[in-house]
């Protein structure tokens, strides 16, 4: 009976707990669409405001009364952006806990204040932001916002977007942990945005529409006051163009002088008054004369006077018109500007204004049209003066006419007399333009032949060699059988002459050689100078090989015999490279030119005094010459090229005062590549700049060690060449790889050969001043070729001089040795350090400490100073 009265308790309990829950959850459902209904009221309410109001402001705060009743928004405020500007405003701010932004913060910009917080964190992204203290300080430590005025609970804030861009941000806040928001509130958030941003649509569009309609009537407004200027404009032009014509016609009438000027004064009282006016006028002998005065002070014609400083010189001087009052006439006078020197002239005491406006006759100042009045009946203004200026210049015009008539008419009667005159000089100024037409054709004729031959042996140049090149190639397409043959002639030991003659025996010497190798062509062959000592002989229309052969034979034998320079004999010779016109069918003139100077090197490597014929022999050692260019600039990229440093030693004291950096090549099948073939390969394959950088990288790289080992004042020499001072651009390069380099600049020595020098100083004398700003030491080496004069090395900044290689090996006589003692002397002359080079045997080092040199570098000097310093060889 118990049991069953306990399941019949369960089971009522059971009943009665699940009716409860039913009743919770209708309560829950009942609340929930409670809150449904208020919260579709209230979007109602929004929709209806975005169809209703008239302005954003009135938007701003009816939306914000509804969502009040939605979700707390105590703390709302609404940020835009301008999509024009990028700028950023609060157009509606609400808050309980901080004032406005600008009241918070009154010394920064209200848009980068807004930028830099959460609020330009939801522009930048576009995307909604619910925000609490973890996620606030997070973007804090990431640098994304800063923090702006009081902390808060929550910070929800979503995007205003209008056709996918972000123009705005709406933004509520909670500082009460009771006021939470969730994704209820993002959803109603994200529902307001959108009206909101079709509101801002609606209103923009009604705004420029308003806008449009406001300008349209401001537009009419204005085209009818410019009608009515117009009108105003219009009679006064015709009153002008009446009297441009009147004056137009005055000035072609035969009117007399008397009568001249007063009409032209009546014409310009039609436009102003002119109760006192005058002209004046600058005669040859710089006086001034008056041909026309009338006033109301005098009755008499002022007297022709000399210039000096009255009003009338002041407008002229100045060339300017002027309309002055009263006032400033005083002041002028009380300045010393006018009638200081003659205070006699003075009459404008009783002046009110002054107008002057100068009269221009063929671009220069003719004279003076003076107006002034006495009283203020009438007052004159700008537009008086401007319009004055510009009937000044018809009158100008006018007066000049008149004057030329009258000057016609004076010089009519001498006309007559000098008409015989005039005919017999014209007809020896014929004569002499004919002479003269003369004389310039042949000077045309000059200028064309100077172009195309070389100015001292009279020979076609290159240019004109590459032409007749090409009509000989042209003639050749089309005469298949015909024949012509390339001579490249190379002449030997020229700069010996040059070293030991001067230059103008070695000009001598060109000349001649010039006319002994024409001496042994035909009339039709072509011999041109390429530059230096460097012919070209053009062989046209040859029967065979030995045809090119004999003329080689002869030109060899020919230059063999003995020359007479400074009168002393000299022996030369050359070396010829013959190429062929038939042996390609692809040949160019500058391919047939380089076979040929191919083939000349070859005959040089013979031996000199000899010829070469270009074949596949020679054409494979052209493609040998090619791979090595291939590798050469592939072990330039891979850094393969070794660094070794050579000493510059004190002969005196065995000291190292300076290393230098010389770079060489291990070639897997030429073997070792010294620095001097190195330097002509990147010159040969226009790597230099390359090959530079890649030396002063290495040195820059081993400086300190360098220094540890060989002390902290051993100085560094570095040779360079002259291409980083011919560009701005790489001059640009050289001056940042310096700056930024690890090297001590106070012992960086950059030398410069002095060839490239003397063809190109201006841009040397503008790169030395840069570099040597930076407190880089500026050195010329090469020197001693004869190409740069003491008073080009006067002036420019460097500090040391170093021979050039070839010197040492011709130490041979007594006016080689005084040369090189010359330069020596003029070092010191400038307080120039002397560097000599290429010191490899013992004989050299007593030469050279006989002749005053006391620094040097070569391998005798490292031969006697290894022990102390030996070279270190670096890869």
């Amino acid at each position: 009976m118990d049991t069953d009265t306990d399941i019949s308790h369960t089971k009522t309990s059971s009943s009665v707990e699940h009716l409860q829950k039913r009743i919770a959850r209708l309560r829950g459902l009942a609340k929930k669409y409670k809150r449904s209904e208020i919260i579709q009221n209230a979007l109602l309410g929004i929709s209806n405001i975005a169809t209703q109001v008239a302005s954003l402001d009135d938007f701003y705060q009816r939306v914000h009364l509804n969502l009040q009743q939605l979700i707390p928004a105590e703390n709302f405020f609404i940020a835009s952006q301008d999509p024009k500007t990028g700028l950023t405003s609060l157009p509606f701010f609400a808050d309980q806990q901080d004032s406005h932004p600008t009241e918070l913060y009154p010394d920064q910009e209200i848009s980068a204040l807004l930028n830099s917080g959460l609020t330009g964190y939801v522009l930048r992204n576009g995307e909604p932001l619910l925000c609490d203290d973890n996620k606030f300080n997070q973007l804090i430590a990431s640098g994304d916002i800063k923090s702006l005025g009081s902390p808060c609970h929550q910070w929800l804030g979503v995007p205003i977007k209008n056709q996918d861009v972000v123009s705005g941000v709406l933004v509520v806040q909670s500082y009460n942990e009771a006021n939470t928001y969730g994704e209820l509130e993002l959803e109603l958030m994200g529902f307001i945005c959108h009206h909101i941003s079709g509101v801002m649509e609606r209103l923009q569009h009604h705004q420029q529409l308003e806008q449009a309609i406001v300008e349209r009537t401001k537009e009419l407004s204005q085209a009818y006051e410019k009608v009515k200027i117009e009108v105003k404009e219009r009679v006064k032009a015709e009153k002008l163009q009446r009297t441009l014509f009147e004056i137009a016609d005055l000035s072609a009438s035969n009117v007399l002088q008397q009568d001249f000027y007063p009409r032209l004064h009546n014409i310009i009282s039609q436009l102003i008054p002119a109760h006192n006016c005058f002209i004046s006028l600058i005669n040859d002998n710089n006086t001034l004369s008056f041909p026309f005065y009338v006033s109301q002070m005098a009755a008499e014609y002022p007297a022709s006077r000399p210039m000096q400083d009255g009003l009338t010189e002041y407008i002229l001087d100045h060339k300017l018109p002027q309309l002055l009052s009263a006032k400033d006439i005083a002041q002028m006078v009380d300045r010393g500007e006018i009638y200081a020197k003659s205070p006699e002239l003075n009459k404008t005491n009783r002046m009110h204004q002054w107008i002057g406006i100068p009269l221009i006759i063929n671009g220069d100042i003719a004279g003076a049209l003076t107006i002034y009045s006495l009283d203020d009946d009438h007052i004159y203004q700008l537009k008086d003066l401007e319009l004055l200026t510009f009937v000044s210049q018809h009158m100008a015009n006018a007066i000049e006419r008149k004057l030329a008539t009258e000057s016609l008419k004076n010089s009519h009667e001498q006309l007559e007399d000098k008409v015989v005159k005039r005919t017999q000089a014209l007809a020896e100024l014929n004569n002499n333009l004919q002479q003269e037409i003369n004389q310039r054709r042949k000077i045309e004729d000059q200028l064309l032949h100077d172009a195309q031959h070389d100015g001292l042996t009279g020979l076609p140049n290159r240019s004109y060699l590459i032409e007749r090149l090409s009509q000989a190639l042209k003639h050749l397409r089309r005469h298949g059988l015909d024949q012509f043959a390339l001579l490249f002639i190379d002449l030997d030991r020229f700069k010996v002459i040059n070293d030991s003659f001067g230059h103008l025996e070695g000009d001598r010497f060109l000349i001649e050689t010039a006319q002994r190798i024409k001496s042994c062509i035909r009339d039709n062959d072509t011999l041109a100078r390429m530059g230096g000592d460097e012919f070209v002989i053009l062989l046209d229309s040859i029967n065979a090989t030995e045809d090119a052969v004999e003329v080689c034979e002869r030109i060899l034998q020919t230059l063999s015999m003995p020359y007479q320079l400074a009168k002393q004999e000299f022996i030369s010779g050359a070396s010829i490279g013959v190429a062929f016109s038939g042996r390609n069918k692809l040949v160019t003139s500058e391919s047939l030119l380089r076979d040929a100077d191919a083939a000349m090197y070859q005959a040089k490597a013979n031996g000199k005094g000899c010829f070469v014929i270009f074949d596949d022999k020679l054409s494979a050692q052209s493609q040998q010459q090619h791979a090595l260019e291939i590798d050469f600039k592939k072990a330039l990229d891979q850094q393969e090229f070794q660094i070794r440093y050579v000493e510059v030693v004190d002969f005196t004291t065995g000291e190292i005062i300076a290393i230098e950096p010389q770079v060489e090549w291990h070639h897997p099948e030429q073997g070792i590549i010294e620095h001097v073939k190195m330097k002509h390969l990147a010159v040969q394959y226009q790597l230099t700049l390359n090959l530079d950088g890649y030396m002063f990288a290495h040195l820059n790289d081993q400086f300190q060690s360098l220094k540890q080992q060989y002390g902290a004042d051993v100085h560094f020499h570095l040779s360079i060449c002259s291409q980083h001072i011919k560009n701005k651009f790489v001059l640009r390069n050289l001056k940042n790889t310096i700056k930024n380099s690890n090297i001590d600049l106070s012992k960086l020595m950059l030398f410069f050969n002095e060839k490239a020098l003397v063809q190109d100083t201006e841009n040397h004398i503008n790169g030395f001043e840069i570099i040597s700003q930076l407190g880089v030491l500026i050195g010329i080496d090469g020197y001693g070729t004869g190409y740069s004069s003491l008073s080009c090395l006067s002036f420019l900044p460097i500090q040391a001089l170093k021979l050039d290689e070839d010197i040492s090996k011709h130490l041979l006589n007594d006016k080689q040795l005084q040369l090189v003692r010359a330069y020596q002397l003029t070092a010191a002359t400038l307080q120039f350090d002397m560097y000599a080079t290429t010191v490899d045997t013992q004989q050299q080092v007593r030469q050279f400490l006989a002749l005053g040199y006391v620094r040097g570098q070569g391998r005798a000097l490292s031969k006697l100073f290894c022990e102390k310093k030996p070279y270190i060889s670096c890869a």
